[in-house]
C-alpha cells in the first residue's frame, strides 16, 4: 500500500523562516505546508488486493432457525427427561425464522435433503425492514 508522500523540505523551510522571523516563534500553520498525495489505485475486480465488500465476505456470521418458543416453570424444567415432549407455542406449519446474529433476515420451510434437514427460503426480510427494527 503507497503511504502519503509530504514535502518534508518545504515544511522544515517553513519551519526554519518561522523561527528566524524577530526572535519568536510562531507556531506553523497547515497552510504553510504543501503536501503531495499519491493516487490510490482504484480496485476493479480484476485486481489482485481485495475490494472493501471483499474484506466484509469474510466476517462469520451466527446463522440460527427458530422452530418456537415457550415459558417454563422452573418445576417442569426439572420434571423434563428422556422422551419429554415440549409443546412450543408456533402451530404446526407455520414458517421458520431464520436468524443471523439474533436478527431476523428470512421465514422458510422445512425440507429434508439426503436425509438432513434444510430450510426452503420463503420470504426475505427486505433491508428497509431490517434497518427499521433496528431504531
Amino acid at each position: 500500500m503507497d503511504l502519503p508522500e509530504t514535502n518534508v523540505e518545504q515544511q522544515q523551510a517553513s519551519d526554519a523562516t518561522s523561527k528566524a522571523g524577530d526572535g519568536a516563534s510562531a507556531p506553523a500553520k497547515a497552510s504553510d505546508a504543501s503536501f503531495a498525495f499519491n493516487n490510490l489505485p482504484q480496485n476493479h475486480s480484476g485486481g489482485n488486493k481485495p475490494s472493501n465488500l471483499d474484506l466484509l465476505l469474510d466476517i462469520p456470521l451466527e446463522i440460527s432457525v427458530e422452530l418456537g418458543r415457550t415459558k417454563m416453570m422452573i418445576h417442569d424444567l426439572l420434571k423434563l427427561g428422556q422422551g419429554s415432549v415440549i409443546e412450543l407455542g408456533k402451530p404446526a406449519g407455520d414458517t421458520l425464522e431464520i436468524l443471523a446474529n439474533n436478527r431476523l433476515i428470512a421465514k422458510g420451510d422445512v425440507v429434508v435433503m439426503n436425509d438432513k434437514y434444510g430450510i426452503r427460503l420463503t420470504e426475505v426480510i427486505s433491508t428497509v425492514e431490517r434497518l427499521e427494527k433496528l431504531k
